[in-house]
């Protein structure tokens, strides 16, 4: 089978066409032929050689999730069968013609969402379940602040929360961006260029602060976001692109009772992703067929293109998911 591989650690053009034999899908788990496969800041942060690899992880093979036919399963499989529609998440290898999964990673595709659009569901919506909604506890009426709210986790996010009820203000970095997050729901969108946006959304709060913020960036927005929580507030953390290390003053988490938390998929376990998975098909995917949530694909790019792929979505220009075609 063709897939895309990392020759070595570094820019974008290590991403090169290889050929590996077609998995064999062991116990509890299935074959899948990829019709699309979601790239994601980790697969980019693997490319680069420093991303922490889970045991297990194929290091040459990138892709955490995809969508596709189910075309063999292995012993005990009970749910799927050869030519069910899926999308799954995977612990890597997804840039590949066939791809396995563990059979409880595997989705079926929410209402009105296309095959190819599927391959960009998986990461982010499981990420953003488990983070704002399980670990944030984020409830209907409050103010909830996405750093990046035009990146895959963003859009997704946006919705979700205004799905369930939340207020939600958004950066981005363009106003084409921050008009592309209002017409996905947001409230507020603050361009984080020419706006500070803890200002911005302290004014649109008439000085209350914001519950829930999910931050993607990390180092240079943790002091700032302390001090725009309210009491009892919650700080998580799904990415740190700005940096892993801050010097902050901590006082506003004693005083404000403040929460601080984070969590990394790619390190969960087949339990843990295969949790979200069914709490994503029973509470989420039926907002999908009432129009209250929606694929949001950005651009589609050939396996050979996959270096043009990483090259996109390192430079911030997309707003959405990107995906591989095999």
């Amino acid at each position: 089978m063709a897939v895309v591989e990392i020759r070595e650690p570094g820019n974008a053009d290590v991403l090169v066409p290889g050929r590996r034999p077609i998995p064999i899908p062991q116990v509890g788990e299935v074959l899948i032929k990829v019709s699309a496969a979601g790239v994601n800041r980790a697969d980019v942060m693997q490319r680069q050689g420093t991303y922490p690899m889970p045991p297990g992880a194929p290091a040459e093979v990138p892709g955490l999730e995809v969508s596709g036919t189910v075309v063999a399963v292995g012993e005990g499989v009970q749910r799927w069968k050869s030519g069910d529609f899926v999308c799954a998440l995977l612990i890597g290898a997804g840039y590949a013609e066939y791809a396995v999964a563990p059979e409880a990673q595997c989705m079926a595709l929410p209402p009105s969402v296309s095959l190819i659009d599927a391959a960009g569901l998986p990461e982010t919506f499981c990420t953003v379940w488990t983070n704002v909604i399980e670990r944030a506890h984020l409830e209907a009426g409050e103010v909830l602040l996405v750093q990046g709210g035009s990146s895959g986790i963003g859009v997704t996010t946006i919705m979700l929360a205004k799905a369930f009820g939340a207020t939600v203000l958004a950066t981005a970095g363009s106003d084409a961006k921050c008009a592309a997050c209002l017409s996905l729901g947001a409230d507020r969108a603050i361009n984080y260029r020419t706006e500070d946006f803890h200002d911005a959304a302290l004014a649109f709060t008439g000085g209350q602060g914001v519950d829930v913020i999910l931050d993607l960036v990390g180092r240079p927005y943790v002091e700032r976001e302390l001090k725009l929580l309210k009491r009892s507030g919650r700080l998580v953390f799904v990415g740190l692109v700005g940096g892993s290390n801050a010097e902050v003053d901590l006082t506003q988490v004693l005083l404000k009772r403040l929460t601080v938390t984070g969590s990394s998929l790619r390190s969960s376990s087949i339990e843990e992703k295969g949790g979200l998975c069914r709490a994503l098909e029973t509470k989420v995917w039926p907002l999908f067929g009432t129009g209250q949530l929606r694929a949001v694909t950005h651009t589609t790019f050939t396996f050979a293109q996959a270096p043009q792929a990483h090259a996109l979505l390192e430079s911030s220009a997309h707003i959405g998911k990107i995906l591989l075609i095999p």
